[in-house]
């Protein structure tokens, strides 16, 4: 008995390949953005308040 008419995929032609390398690619890519840097001591005080132990 052969497989059901259902189970009879066509090849995939690596459609979402294509378009994830193409993205990829481009220099606009979400993994590609450069990481904001804090202003200044910014970080440094945040880390200090939460250290004293104020939230707010």
């Amino acid at each position: 008995m052969g497989r059901h008419i259902a189970d009879h995929r066509t090849p995939s032609l690596g459609g979402r390949v294509k378009n994830f390398l193409r993205i990829a690619r481009g220099n606009r890519a979400p993994w590609h953005r450069a990481e904001a840097k804090p202003d200044g001591n910014r970080r440094l005080v945040q880390f200090m308040r939460i250290a004293r132990g104020r939230t707010a």
